[in-house]
C-alpha cells in the first residue's frame, strides 16, 4: 500500500534538494516552432496515443465513459483500454461509428485486470456463494495489461517510441498534441505531465509531489492527502504548497513504460478506494484496490512537468448532470466556450437568442485542432449560437 502523505515535500523550496518547480516549463514560455520541427521530424510509426476507457455510472450512464457523447484523420496508432465491464459496448460502439474515420486496424483495444474487492475487516466479499466479487485494478493496470498483452512488443515492431496517454473522462484532451511531445523529445526525459494549478484547496485532483528530501517525483491522489496539507499556504507566494495538479495528461517514452511494467508488478503498490460493492448481501461497502497510472512516476530517471491553461486543455466528466461540478454539460460548455473565443479570434462574430455563458460554438476538429486556420471560415462572418462549424 501506499505510504502516508505525511512526510511529503511541497513543490515550493520547503525541504527538497530539487523542487518541481525547476521542473516545470509554462505553455506560453515554451518556443511552439522548435517543438512542431520536433513533431514533423517523427515517422507516424513513431507517435501512439493510449487512452483507458470506465465505467460511466457516476455519469447517470450504463455505456462507458468513453461511448458517452457531449454533443480526423491521423496516422498515429490508437491503443485503448477497456475492461471486461466495458470491453463489448467499447467495441461495438466504434463499429457503429465506423472508428470515426480511421481504419479498423488503426485502433487496437485491450483488457486491464481485475482484483478482488474485500471488506472493511479485510475478507473477501462474495458476490455470489461461488465467486468472489471483483473490480478492474485502477487505471494503472495499464502497464501490467499492455506487458501481459504483449503489446509493448507490439508497439516496438510498429517503431513506437513515444505515448501520449490520457484519460477518456476530459472532453478537452488535446489528442497527440505536438508542442507537449516536441517538448518532451526537447527535455529528452523519461516522462511529462501536463499541469495546471488547483482551483482551490479541495479541488479532486492528485497533485504532484516529492516524498521526502530528494525522493523521487510522485504524485498523490486527494483522497490520500491530509486535508490540512491539501489547503496549506505557502507565505513565500501566498498560493497553495501543493498545487500543480495532475490531469491524466501524461507522456512517456517506450523504454520507459518497458521498465515500468516489470517495476510496479514487483513491488505491487495498490490504493484503497472505498466503493459500494455488489455482494450475495446487496450493495455493501467495501474496498477497491487500484493502481493509478501515475504510480510509474517515482520510477523515472527524469520527468518534466508542462504548465497549460485549465480552460483550453482541462474539462473533466466525472459526475452526472445535476451535480455541482464536473458534469457532462459543465463539461460540454468549457468546450463551447473555447471553440468560441477561437471564432472571434478568427474574426468572426456571434449572434445568441440565449445567454451566451450557456451556449457557443462548436468547431469540427477537421477543420481546427487548436484554433488554427480559422480565419479563412471565420474572417467578417457572423455565426448565430448555438451551431457547429464543420468542414
Amino acid at each position: 500500500m501506499r505510504e502516508p502523505a505525511t512526510q511529503l515535500v511541497d513543490g515550493n523550496n520547503n525541504g527538497s534538494s530539487l523542487p518541481p518547480q525547476a521542473l516545470l516549463e509554462r505553455l506560453k514560455d515554451y518556443g511552439q516552432e522548435d517543438a512542431f520541427t520536433l513533431w514533423d521530424e517523427l515517422s507516424p510509426d513513431e507517435r501512439d496515443l493510449l487512452v483507458r476507457d470506465i465505467e460511466g455510472t457516476r455519469l447517470g450512464s450504463s455505456d462507458p465513459k468513453g461511448c458517452f457523447s457531449l454533443a480526423g484523420f491521423v496516422h498515429i496508432h490508437w491503443y485503448i483500454m477497456t475492461s471486461p465491464f466495458t470491453d463489448d459496448p467499447t467495441r461495438k460502439f466504434f463499429e457503429c461509428h465506423k472508428y470515426f474515420g480511421l481504419e479498423a486496424d488503426q485502433v487496437t483495444f485491450f483488457q486491464q485486470g481485475t482484483i478482488p474487492c474485500v471488506s472493511k475487516d479485510g475478507r473477501f466479499i462474495m458476490e455470489t456463494p461461488y465467486r468472489v466479487a471483483k473490480a478492474p485494478d485502477g487505471n494503472g493496470g495499464v502497464y501490467s495489461a499492455l506487458k501481459s498483452s504483449r503489446l509493448l512488443e507490439d508497439m516496438a515492431t510498429r517503431g513506437v517510441k513515444y505515448l501520449d496517454c490520457y484519460g477518456v473522462d476530459n472532453a478537452l484532451v488535446r489528442v497527440g498534441d505536438p508542442t507537449f511531445l516536441g517538448y518532451f523529445i526537447d527535455k529528452g526525459v523519461a516522462a511529462a505531465a501536463k499541469v495546471v494549478r488547483k482551483a482551490y484547496p479541495q479541488e479532486k485532483v492528485g497533485v504532484f509531489v516529492r516524498r521526502g528530501k530528494g525522493g523521487p517525483l510522485s504524485v498523490v491522489e486527494y483522497s490520500e492527502l491530509d486535508p490540512s496539507l491539501a489547503s496549506a499556504i505557502n507565505q513565500g507566494t501566498g498560493r497553495l504548497r501543493f498545487c500543480w495538479s495532475n490531469l491524466c495528461l501524461h507522456m512517456f517514452t517506450l523504454d520507459f513504460l518497458n521498465q515500468v511494467a516489470s517495476g510496479l508488478e514487483k513491488d505491487s503498490i495498490y490504493h484503497l478506494a472505498e466503493k459500494k460493492i455488489p455482494s450475495i448481501h446487496g450493495q455493501t461497502m467495501g474496498f477497491k484496490l487500484e493502481q493509478f497510472i501515475f504510480d510509474a512516476f517515482p520510477y523515472s530517471p527524469s520527468t518534466a512537468l508542462f504548465e497549460v491553461l485549465r480552460e483550453e486543455e482541462f474539462a473533466p466528466v466525472k459526475n452526472a448532470n445535476g451535480s455541482n461540478f464536473d458534469t457532462p454539460d459543465s463539461a460540454r460548455l468549457l468546450v463551447l466556450r473555447l471553440h468560441t473565443r477561437w471564432v472571434v479570434a478568427a474574426g468572426g462574430f456571434l449572434t445568441h437568442s440565449v445567454p451566451l455563458y450557456a451556449t457557443g460554438v462548436e468547431v469540427s476538429p477537421l477543420c481546427s485542432y487548436a484554433g488554427e486556420n480559422l480565419e479563412a471560415i471565420c474572417r467578417g462572418r457572423t455565426f448565430h449560437a448555438p451551431c457547429e462549424i464543420t468542414f
